[in-house]
């Protein structure tokens, strides 16, 4: 396998710089307060940003699981052992609280250049001592904000790191927030080596978490991928998904069980009520699901659709697994790795194979849709102002309308396009088009003088068939470019 380099991250790494040159300007400490999901690559970007920027550093990863005495004393050893210029002077004496580790950070920290401090999944200290956001705040305005430096505050839990810096927290006004997402289809073509097609099966399979495309062999199809990863049991492919669900779902309560009905496939607010329940006759009741969905929806694990048009719809919410590899995890990786562990590599494999295409049919939608609403922005794009892109469905889902591009959602003023999405092996064809067509004029707002018409099709269209916007694969992997 090659050694994958440090893809993409342009925007992530500018913003860091541009924050270092305000520390150099005027001489005083900037907080950064870093999140993103497990796996999106936070640490990998700032550990990046930390090698290109050669300043003196301090680099702390917390440990989850330990006590707050422990985590002093693997912070004070960090420290003693940084290249920041005051660290070797530093007393001997243990700190007792994180308000005099914070005072010594102060101590070891340069007074004519800049540094950087990096505390790695601050979330898990914030769990063991409830004061150490106070004394963060106290050393920050007294001490550390004084000094050249660049804190770095990193963490995975979303919803903690959204709160640190809310405005009825201690530190609210103190860090700019980041977004570390994962890899985008673009820059995950890059890592993995592939495009058209076989780049979108790679984002759609990962994720884009970099973890997971640096394992992709050199010119591998998913379906070689998922070959190779089958036959053995410590595959990323089957562990990062495991832990993931195991760190943000600890216990397997009742959130973890409506969480995987929607990864298993149920889309509508009764199905998961009945799928997470003792059956159809005994679902979860809706006063106890709204919470629920509403606190995934919080922490971003979950995403819900709603259909567009210029008239609200009477179809209601479609939820899905926000990151599509979780989605395929708990769709057929979990059940496929219970093989694997029995050795079964080839029963694990089947199973993969058995529902790979529809799920890649379903899980390409919402990759669609925003490349769609991205190249709104290019000036070749038929419709600029169709900035909103989503799909349209009645109550009995008959018809389902895949795209419908409009100015706004969920209620549109005007609808600009609807389309249809077939990611299938065989072209698009007359038969194909008349459907859209017919599926079409059920979509209000939709007109057959006014609204155009999109096709994407992975393996093109027939002859014959005739849209104002036809895309491929390779169209939709460059709406990132």
């Amino acid at each position: 396998m090659r050694k994958a380099p440090f893809v993409g991250r342009k925007r992530e790494m500018a913003d860091l710089r541009w924050r270092q040159e305000l520390v150099e300007r005027d001489g005083e400490g900037v907080a950064v307060a870093i999140r993103g999901r497990r796996q999106a690559g936070k640490s990998r970007l700032v550990e990046q940003y930390c090698v290109e920027a050669a300043l003196p550093r301090l680099y702390f990863q917390a440990s989850r699981g330990v006590g707050t005495a422990e985590s002093l004393e693997l912070f004070m050893a960090a420290l003693r052992t940084s290249d920041l210029p005051g660290a070797s002077a530093l007393p001997s004496a243990a700190p007792r609280t994180w308000l005099e580790a914070f005072e010594l950070l102060a101590l070891a920290l340069p007074e004519d250049r800049v540094s950087v401090v990096v505390i790695d999944e601050i979330p898990w200290l914030f769990q063991q001592d409830s004061r150490l956001e106070g004394y963060l705040q106290t050393a920050w305005d007294r001490l550390l904000k004084r000094k050249p430096v660049l804190l770095l505050l990193v963490g995975s839990d979303i919803h903690m790191m959204e709160a640190f810096i809310g405005y009825d927290r201690p530190f609210y006004g103190r860090a700019d927030p980041m977004v570390v997402k994962p890899l985008n289809p673009a820059d995950t073509a890059e890592l993995t080596g592939l495009n058209g097609v076989d780049a979108l099966d790679a984002y759609l399979i990962t994720g884009g978490f970099p973890a997971l495309c640096r394992t992709w062999g050199d010119g591998s199809n998913a379906l070689d991928f998922f070959a190779e990863q089958c036959r053995r049991a410590t595959s990323p492919l089957f562990t990062i998904g495991e832990q993931m669900l195991d760190s943000e779902f600890p216990q397997p309560d009742q959130t973890r069980k409506v969480f995987s009905a929607i990864g298993s496939g149920e889309r509508t607010f009764g199905n998961i009520a009945a799928h997470a329940g003792r059956g159809p006759d005994e679902p979860i009741k809706s006063g106890s699901l709204g919470p629920i969905l509403n606190r995934l929806h919080d922490k971003y694990a979950i995403a819900f659709d709603q259909p567009l048009a210029t008239r609200p719809g009477n179809g209601g919410k479609l939820y899905r697994v926000a990151d599509s590899y979780l989605r395929l995890y708990l769709a057929m990786l979990a059940g496929a790795y219970e093989e694997v562990k029995r050795d079964r590599h080839e029963q694990a494999l089947r199973m993969i194979k058995r529902r790979w295409e529809s799920w890649r049919g379903r899980a390409i939608e919402p990759v669609v849709r925003e490349a769609l609403a991205r190249a709104s922005a290019s000036d070749e794009f038929p419709w600029p102002e169709a900035v909103e892109v989503g799909g349209w469905w009645p109550r009995s889902f008959d018809p389902e309308v895949d795209l419908v591009g409009a100015d706004r959602g969920p209620v549109a003023r005007t609808v600009f396009y609807t389309g249809s999405i077939k990611w299938l092996g065989t072209p698009f064809d007359r038969h194909d088009l008349n459907s859209l067509r017919k599926s079409a004029g059920a979509v209000p707002g939709a007109s057959d003088d006014e609204s155009g018409m999109v096709v994407v099709s992975r393996s093109g269209v027939a002859d014959g068939v005739v849209a104002d916007l036809v895309w491929g694969p390779e169209d939709v992997l460059a709406a990132w470019g």
